[in-house]
């Protein structure tokens, strides 16, 4: 007898979070979801829950097998959606994970376009600095800012990610701008979040660290923004956060030759699979019309954004 069935209902207990809430969802009492997971558990020999009076929890076994059951689960979907040819169709609920100040600034306002383009889905995003475990907390697919390493997952290059040095004219006013790598990092407060305090520069003389310091410590990035506006340092910032305060001259970049390392970019990241949801497929090719290779943040910044490495280097943006 095929357990198929008993794995849909477990994975369906593990993303409602309870045994009543997947019984509502697939139309079954509890009794009767609880009676099939202890099957599923009798026919595997372990314990895949831990169950208490208030809340459900995946044991080690649980959660390996848990991986392994979404991933089967999404390629049958995808298998009879191939076959049925409803893959063109994006349907159902796309969940995603992005970054916190990326998501506020560049997802959430592109929303209700994409969601007029395809009436048949519903969007869930969550908006998080950690590195979410995409697979294992049931996302479709997240965007990521990072220089990327080997993975079991797929990502796709959705446009290049531009960080730079700036600071504020009443901090430039007062302190003069750098001259060098080192003008910067003995004479100057460097503004970072404490899980950045080494900056990676690529420079005409390749890469220069600099170990930042300033008179402020926090783990936002939000409130190194605010006391980067406020004059308080110089900060490394992308450009997708910073690109109308350098337009308006709120902001100003210096040592316009040195940015953090040119791989790091924006991506989608998403399960491997062999047939790609379509839902995820859109989405995907919707921010990647939208962003590109030349993303709308960085308009009006190109006579900074090309300069040549190799170039000496210069005072401010003016």
């Amino acid at each position: 007898m095929s357990s198929f069935p008993d794995m849909e209902i477990f994975a369906r207990v593990v993303g409602a979070g309870s045994m009543s809430a997947a019984g509502r969802e697939m139309g079954l009492s509890p009794a009767v979801v609880s009676k099939r997971l202890r099957r599923l558990e009798d026919r595997l020999g372990t314990r895949l829950l831990q169950r208490t009076t208030r809340q459900l929890a995946l044991t080690e076994a649980g959660q390996g097998y848990y991986k392994r059951v979404v991933a089967i689960l999404a390629s049958v979907e995808e298998a009879e959606a191939f076959v049925t040819r409803r893959s063109a169709i994006a349907r159902g609920t796309l969940k995603v994970s992005a970054p916190t100040a990326f998501g506020r600034m560049h997802v959430a306002p592109h929303l209700g376009a994409f969601l007029a383009d395809n009436p048949d889905l519903s969007f869930n995003l969550d908006l998080s600095d950690e590195l979410i475990d995409i697979v294992g907390e049931g996302y479709d697919l997240a965007i990521r800012i990072a220089e990327l390493e080997d993975s079991s997952l797929v990502a796709r290059r959705l446009a290049p990610v531009h960080r730079v040095l700036c600071a504020a004219p009443s901090y430039l006013e007062r302190h003069g701008a750098p001259g060098s790598v080192e003008d910067l990092q003995a004479n100057h407060s460097c503004i970072s979040t404490t899980q950045q305090d080494i900056w990676r520069l690529a420079g005409p003389d390749g890469i220069e660290m600099v170990r930042t310091g300033g008179p402020i410590r926090t783990n936002s990035s939000e409130v190194v923004r605010e006391a980067l506006l406020a004059g308080l340092g110089i900060a490394l910032r992308s450009t997708w956060d910073i690109g109308p305060e350098l337009r308006d001259g709120r902001l100003r970049i210096v040592l316009p030759h040195y940015r953090a390392s040119k791989n790091v970019g924006l991506h989608a990241v998403y399960p491997s699979r062999r047939f790609l949801p379509a839902k995820v497929r859109v989405f995907i090719d919707f921010l990647a019309k939208l962003y590109g290779p030349a993303p709308y943040w960085d308009q009006g910044l190109e006579q900074w954004l090309t300069i040549p490495d190799s170039a000496p280097a210069a005072a401010e943006a003016g």
